[in-house]
């Protein structure tokens, strides 16, 4: 049996699908036990969890938050280590925005003028949003993983993710004789 084991977490992925599941308070998880538990009874070897960094500017509760975040989760055990990529600003048309714009100006029938101007500056308000994306983070997890199986670095890599972009760096992984659970 493989016994040296290391869990790879794409932190943003992960926190997206336990919220969307319900669970509340995620800064009191605890990722040594939940590490340990994952491996079984292979030697846990090392936990890596690859997020965006929040910047400085802007949202400095976000940004705190983060760094919160990091420090504990870096405290809990020298086996947890975490990876930055870059998180950055795109603009996005809002799509219902600017369908409720099109149905305005194709009404057949006339509604209350106030209604429809109200309706039109709201459309108009949320037509564009500014959005972060993350950048960088699913490559250097799946540079890492791959690059660290060729290196013999480990026998059994976990990858916490729903991410299907995952799945030619998982069949490297595999293809080098190691094991790979995609959780």
């Amino acid at each position: 049996m493989a016994d040296r084991a290391i869990l790879f977490v794409d932190g943003n992925n992960w926190y997206h699908s336990l919220r969307q599941i319900g669970l509340r308070d995620l800064g009191r998880l605890d990722y040594s036990s939940i590490s340990a538990k994952l491996v079984g009874p292979r030697e846990w070897l090392e936990t890596r969890y690859y997020i965006g960094r929040v910047k400085q500017t802007g949202d400095t509760t976000l940004y705190a938050a983060q760094r919160r975040f990091l420090a504990k989760l870096s405290a809990t055990d020298h086996r947890i280590t975490y990876h930055l990529g870059r998180l950055e600003t795109r603009t996005v048309k809002n799509e219902a925005a600017e369908e409720i714009k099109r149905y305005l100006s194709n009404l057949a029938v006339r509604i209350d003028t106030r209604v429809y101007h109200e309706l039109l500056d709201i459309a108009q308000e949320y037509s564009v949003s500014e959005v972060m994306v993350e950048k960088a983070v699913d490559v250097m997890l799946a540079v890492d993983m791959v690059v660290m199986a060729e290196r013999d670095q480990y026998d059994a890599a976990y990858l916490l993710s729903a991410d299907g972009d995952y799945t030619p760096a998982v069949s490297a992984v595999k293809s080098l004789n190691r094991l790979s659970k995609y959780l």
